[in-house]
């Protein structure tokens, strides 16, 4: 849980003015003061929103999926590999982080994904990591690693629907570009 906490002031509606006023988010500092909500407040108290999803909610659509996983790993200065286990109906069972690696690499171990996915009986799963050089690019690598872990999970009856790459704004998704 984050160490800090933001007000969600409400807009104020003024009768002389048409349109609401907007206040800055803000967070409450430990001594109790109060300061503008930075960026990187603001994504880390919205990863700890992710965090009470309640299990099974549905991913109804590859740009929900993007944008779960953009708020879960954009900004990271370290590359993270990361899955989504699903089950027969999309639902979310859990989400993981089972590799992290350095600024440009994180090695994965097709074998401990595929304990992974058989511990939470997912029926599908989406993969994801980021790239900290926010170049939205599937590399080589990546590209060989997601054949490994389609070829390795669907061994075992668990279909790999995607593979989305943050670059921070950007989400690749490997599927739609036809690289799975």
């Amino acid at each position: 849980m984050s160490q800090f906490s933001l007000d969600f002031a409400s807009a104020i509606i003024s009768e002389s003015t048409p349109s609401p006023v907007r206040r800055p988010l803000m967070v409450a500092e430990s001594n109790g003061q109060f300061r503008a909500a930075s960026d990187h407040d603001v994504l880390c108290v919205a990863r700890d929103i992710i965090e009470t999803l309640t299990p099974r909610t549905k991913m109804m659509s590859p740009a929900e999926a993007k944008t779960f996983v953009q708020v879960k790993l954009a900004g990271l200065e370290r590359e993270v590999f990361a899955m989504l286990l699903l089950d027969s109906q999309h639902g979310l069972i859990a989400y993981a982080e089972p590799f992290a690696g350095t600024i440009n690499q994180a090695t994965v171990h097709p074998r401990e994904m595929v304990k992974l996915a058989l511990l939470h009986n997912a029926a599908a799963v989406i993969l994801a990591h980021n790239h900290p050089s926010r170049s939205s690019e599937a590399s080589k690598a990546d590209i060989a690693t997601t054949r490994q872990l389609v070829t390795a999970l669907d061994l075992v009856g668990v279909r790999v629907l995607d593979h989305l790459i943050v670059a921070g704004h950007a989400v690749t998704s490997m599927a739609q570009l036809g690289l799975m």
